[in-house]
C-alpha cells in the first residue's frame, strides 16, 4: 500500500508522449511507403495499436489519478486495466510474429501460439480478478492505494523471457543481424526498466514497447524512398495496385525500361534522373514513382484526381523524347490502365513483362483489348505447364507427339523420323513449340515435358515394331537444361528399359551450347549414356554457335544441317560450295549428314550432290501424328 501522492509524483507523461509521438509519425511513414500488407505486417500494426492504446489509456488515467474524489473511480478501474491488457496483447503478439519471421514447422509453430494465448489469457484474467477482488491493484482510499504491479509485470517478464528462449532456441531460421538487432532493442528495454526502477519512476515502461517495434519496422517492413529519383521499391507498387483494385480507383501505370540498365548498379544518368523526379512530382497530382528493378520504373497514376492525364502523356512521351536525344539509351516504354479484365496486381506486373518482352527496342505501347486476351492466354499455358510438371505423369494426354518422317537417301525408305512435340489445352486448343517451349524453359518446367515426350516415343515404338513395321529410329529434342537435371541419364534409361525396345531405336538431339558449364554438363552426360546405343544427333548446325573442336569432343553421329544452309546453298555456287566442303568434311569423319527443311526436288538434288545420307522437310511430309507414322513405314519380312 502507498500514498497516491508519491505514486502520482512517481509518473511523468514524457514517456507516454513520446511513445505516441513515435507511432504517430510511424504510421505517416507506412502510409507514404506503400509497404505490402502481409499478414505479418498487419500483425505488428496490430501491435502498434495496442502500444498506442496503452500509452493513451496510461496517460489518462495517471492524470485522472491526481483528481480522486472529483472523478468517478470505476473510470480509474478500466482505464489502468486497458493499459495492462493492451501491453499483455502486444508483448503476447510480439512473440507470435517473431515465431511467425521464422517459418517454424507447423507443430511447433502452433505449440508458441498455443503458450502466448495462454499465458497471456492467464495474466490479463488475474489482472482482471484482482482489480474485482482486491488483490490487484485497488484503491483503498482517498489517500491510499495498492499498485497489484506483481501482476502486470510479471506477465511482462514471462514474455520477454519467452521471447529470448523462442530467439536463441530458434534465432538460426532468420538472418542473422536481424536477430542481433532485437538482441539489442531487448537488452535497451531491459536497461530502461532498470534505470526507472532504481529511481522508482514508472514513467517508461510502455515505451520499452517502443524499441522493438522501431527494429522491425526498419528490418523487416522499411521501403525508403531513392533520394536520386524519388522512387519506391518494386513491393509498393503491387501494393499500390492492390488498394487501387480494392477501392476499384482506376489507375494509369507508365512503365519505362532503358534496356542497358540491366546490369547490377545501374543508375540513371544524373540529368535524366533529376527528369524522371521533376516528371513523377509535377506532370499528375499524386503520382508515385516505383524502382521496378535496374533500370526499370513505374509511375503510378490516380485518374481519379487527374482527368486531363492523356495530356500528361503525351507531355511525358515528349519529355522521354527530348531525353532520348540527348543520350540515346535503347528504351521500352508499356502504358496500361487498370481494367476489369485483370483484377490481380500480379496481373498487371506479369503483363508489362509480358507485352515489353515482345515489343522492339524504342517503342512506345499502350496496352489494348488484344494484349490482353493474349496475355490471358498465355497465363493459361504456363498454369497447364505448371500442372503438367507438378503431376509428373508420364502419359499426359495434354502432351502430344508428332513426328516428321525421314528419308533414308541410302536405303531409298523411310526408316527414321524426328518426334516433336505439341500440347493441346482444352481452351485453347492445339499449342505449337515457338509458343510454348520458351515459356518452359524460363520456368523451368521443359524437363517433364521432354520426359513425357520420349517416354510416348518409345512406348509408340515398342507398338509399332509389334505391329511388324521396321523403325531404324527416331529423335527426340532435348534442351541443354534437361542435361543439367541430377538424374537425366538414370531417367533416359529407364524409360527405354520400360518400353522394352533396344536402346538403339532412339536418338537423342541437341543443340550445341556456347556456354563453358553447360557445354561439360552435355559432355558427362552423352559419354554417360553412350555405351547404351543411343545415337546422337548436333541439331541446327550452322546456326548461332558452332564449335568444330567442342564438336568433335563430343560423341554425334548424326549432324542435322539447318534449313538456312539448304536455302544458301541454292542461292549462290560460293555458299554452295562452302555447305558441300563442310558435308563432305564430316563424311569423311564417319558422321552421317542429315538436312532438314528439304521442300522441293531442287532441295533434294542439291543435297543429295552435297553429301546428303538422310533428308527431311515439307516434300516428304508435314510433321503428323506419331501414330500415323507407320504410313511412311514397311513391315519387315518374318520367315
Amino acid at each position: 500500500m502507498i500514498d497516491i501522492t508519491s505514486y502520482v509524483n512517481g509518473y511523468s507523461p514524457v514517456g507516454d508522449i513520446i511513445v505516441m509521438a513515435v507511432i504517430i509519425v510511424m504510421a505517416i511513414l507506412i502510409r507514404v511507403t506503400y509497404i505490402r500488407q502481409s499478414s505479418e505486417f498487419k500483425m505488428f500494426k496490430v501491435i502498434l495499436l495496442c502500444t498506442l492504446i496503452a500509452a493513451i489509456s496510461n496517460l489518462v488515467f495517471r492524470q485522472n489519478m491526481g483528481k480522486l474524489g472529483d472523478y468517478p473511480v470505476f473510470l480509474l478501474y478500466i482505464e489502468k486495466y486497458i493499459t495492462h491488457f493492451s501491453v499483455l496483447l502486444a508483448l503476447a503478439l510480439y512473440l507470435i510474429y517473431i515465431k511467425n519471421q521464422m517459418k517454424l514447422p507447423e507443430s511447433t509453430g502452433r505449440m508458441i501460439d498455443f503458450i502466448s494465448i495462454a499465458v497471456f489469457t492467464v495474466f490479463a484474467s488475474v489482472d482482471l480478478l484482482g482489480m474485482m477482488f482486491g488483490f490487484g491493484f485497488s484503491i483503498i482510499d482517498y489517500e491510499n492505494i495498492q499498485p497489484g504491479q506483481y501482476i502486470p509485470a510479471c506477465g511482462y517478464l514471462l514474455f520477454a523471457f519467452l521471447i529470448l528462449c523462442i530467439l536463441i532456441r530458434f534465432g538460426k531460421h532468420m538472418y542473422r543481424p536481424v536477430v542481433i538487432a532485437l538482441y539489442a532493442s531487448i537488452f535497451m528495454s531491459f536497461v530502461i526498466t532498470c534505470i526507472q526502477q532504481k529511481h522508482d519512476q514508472k514513467s517508461f515502461t510502455i515505451s520499452t514497447l517502443i524499441f522493438p517495434a522501431i527494429a522491425i519496422m526498419y528490418l523487416m517492413h522499411s521501403n525508403p524512398y531513392n533520394l536520386e529519383t524519388g522512387s519506391l521499391h518494386a513491393d509498393s507498387l503491387i501494393e499500390n495496385i492492390e488498394n487501387a483494385l480494392k477501392k476499384k480507383d482506376d489507375l494509369l501505370i507508365i512503365f519505362l525500361h532503358i534496356t542497358e540498365g540491366d546490369r547490377k548498379g545501374y543508375k540513371f544518368p544524373k540529368e535524366m534522373r533529376d527528369t524522371i523526379r521533376e516528371v513523377s512530382t509535377y506532370m499528375f497530382k499524386g503520382a508515385k514513382l516505383f524502382q521496378v528493378a535496374e533500370g526499370k520504373i513505374a509511375l503510378s497514376v490516380r485518374l481519379a484526381i487527374n482527368s486531363d492525364y492523356s495530356k500528361g502523356i503525351d507531355n511525358i512521351i515528349s519529355t522521354f523524347n527530348e531525353q532520348y536525344a540527348i543520350y540515346k539509351k535503347d528504351y521500352k516504354m508499356v502504358i496500361i490502365r487498370t481494367m476489369d479484365e485483370l483484377d490481380k496486381a500480379d496481373d498487371y506486373i506479369q503483363m508489362i513483362d509480358y507485352v515489353e518482352n515482345r515489343m522492339l527496342q524504342n517503342e512506345i505501347h499502350y496496352v489494348n483489348d488484344e494484349d490482353v486476351e493474349r496475355y490471358k492466354s498465355h497465363k493459361y499455358i504456363v498454369e497447364q505447364l505448371a500442372d503438367i510438371n507438378s503431376r509428373k505423369d508420364l502419359r499426359d494426354p495434354r502432351v502430344l507427339v508428332y513426328c516428321q518422317p525421314v528419308y533414308n537417301i541410302e536405303t531409298g525408305k523411310f526408316d527414321t523420323a524426328e518426334a516433336l512435340m505439341r500440347l493441346r489445352l482444352e481452351k485453347i486448343g492445339m499449342v505449337f513449340p515457338d509458343r510454348f517451349i520458351p515459356i518452359a524453359e524460363k520456368h523451368h518446367y521443359i524437363h517433364i515435358l521432354s520426359l513425357i515426350i520420349f517416354s510416348k516415343t518409345c512406348n509408340e515404338i515398342r507398338r509399332q515394331l509389334d505391329d511388324g513395321y521396321f523403325i531404324k529410329r527416331i529423335s527426340v529434342n532435348f534442351s541443354i537444361l534437361d542435361f543439367k537435371e541430377k538424374d537425366f541419364c538414370e531417367n533416359i534409361t529407364k524409360i527405354v528399359r520400360d518400353a522394352g525396345i533396344p536402346f538403339d531405336k532412339v536418338a537423342i538431339e541437341i543443340t550445341e551450347s556456347q556456354n563453358e558449364k553447360d557445354f561439360m554438363a552435355l559432355k558427362e552426360k552423352l559419354f554417360e549414356l553412350r555405351d547404351s546405343g543411343i545415337t546422337f544427333y548436333l541439331d541446327d548446325f550452322g546456326t548461332g554457335y558452332s564449335n568444330m573442336e567442342r564438336i568433335m569432343e563430343l560423341p554425334f553421329d548424326i549432324i542435322k544441317f539447318d534449313r538456312s544452309l539448304v536455302i544458301a546453298s541454292g542461292s549462290d555456287n560460293k555458299s554452295k560450295t562452302m555447305v558441300t566442303h563442310m558435308a563432305h568434311m564430316f563424311n569423311d569423319m564417319k558422321y552421317d549428314v542429315l538436312y532438314e527443311g528439304v521442300e522441293d526436288d531442287n532441295d533434294q538434288n542439291r543435297c543429295k550432290e552435297m553429301y546428303a545420307r538422310y533428308l527431311q522437310g515439307y516434300k516428304y511430309s508435314k510433321p503428323i501424328p506419331i501414330e500415323q507414322l507407320s504410313e511412311f513405314l514397311e513391315r519387315e519380312n518374318f520367315e
